[in-house]
């Protein structure tokens, strides 16, 4: 069974691949030139896609096509050019030109996952018995599109990832005037209204003590993204010990979500090649 459905996978690698260096079968400083030749990029990918859904280790997802070392070296090469990222960027860009960001509401709130293998993002849950883990404050738009996470260990508080986290609101271009950030009680506070009034921002943050269903805001869209996020099981229980790679996979998953939905919501309206025949 494969790990994500061809309408989704063909048009992810096609824009991918159009983001990597042009690369030799061969190494051309070889004296001979009859090394092994290079595995294909794509087996690389489709092996990413593998541990970013299954959570798997590479040992375990590395077969005869390609080994765990050469997946996570090419991991760190395409880290080192900032494929990920612009990655990321180019399927926000795609879905803000066909469907539009609704960037006049804006929804942040933190997740707290597990981290078994410690790293620098980690440290001692609160609420898992002081087991690692990472917390991550997670910015989507009005649907429920991700715009961006900060990353912190698992003890930090969310209202101080506030401000780092409405800072990649600048990675977005052009803004509307009047935006609106809709948050939790746990962002309650004097200090939360400076922060979005010196930015220029509307705040609708439930109040402490006061119980209402998430539907009352638009907050529930930034806790179904969490969902979404989690169901890729690499980040739900993370064992990567770098930063950068996390935020990686991040990234990748973040595409896969942001075109998942642009398909699904521009197959009413548009026709194209490849169009499934069914709504996604």
């Amino acid at each position: 069974m494969p790990v994500l459905p061809s309408w989704l996978t063909d048009p992810l690698w096609d824009q991918f691949s159009a983001l990597l260096p042009q690369r030799s079968v061969f190494h051309p400083d070889h004296p001979l030139g009859c090394h092994r030749r290079r595995i294909g990029d794509r087996i690389v990918f489709d092996k990413l896609l593998q541990l970013l859904r299954f959570g798997c280790s590479y040992e375990a997802i590395a077969d005869t096509t390609c080994s765990a070392t050469t997946i996570r070296n090419r991991r760190d090469e395409w880290i080192r050019l900032g494929v990920f990222a612009q990655f990321k960027q180019l399927a926000l860009e795609a879905y803000d030109r066909i469907v539009g960001l609704v960037l006049e509401q804006i929804a942040v709130d933190g997740a707290i996952t597990k981290a078994p293998g410690g790293g620098e993002a980690a440290g001692r849950s609160p609420v898992d018995r002081g087991k690692q883990g990472i917390q991550r404050s997670g910015m989507t738009d009005g649907y429920g599109i991700p715009l961006g996470r900060v990353l912190a260990r698992a003890n930090r508080h969310d209202s101080p990832l506030l401000a780092p986290t409405l800072d990649l609101l600048g990675e977005l271009g052009p803004l509307p005037d009047d935006i609106t950030v809709h948050l939790d009680a746990g962002y309650d506070s004097a200090g939360t209204r400076s922060e979005l009034n010196g930015r220029g921002l509307h705040g609708q943050i439930a109040h402490k003590g006061e119980k209402a269903p998430i539907q009352a805001s638009q907050r529930w869209h930034v806790e179904r993204t969490h969902a979404w996020q989690n169901a890729f099981h690499r980040l739900a229980r993370c064992y990567e010990r770098r930063t950068a790679v996390i935020n990686a996979f991040f990234d990748l998953a973040d595409t896969i979500i942001t075109v998942r939905s642009l398909i699904r919501r521009a197959w009413t309206t548009h026709r194209w090649e490849a169009r499934p025949r069914r709504r996604p």
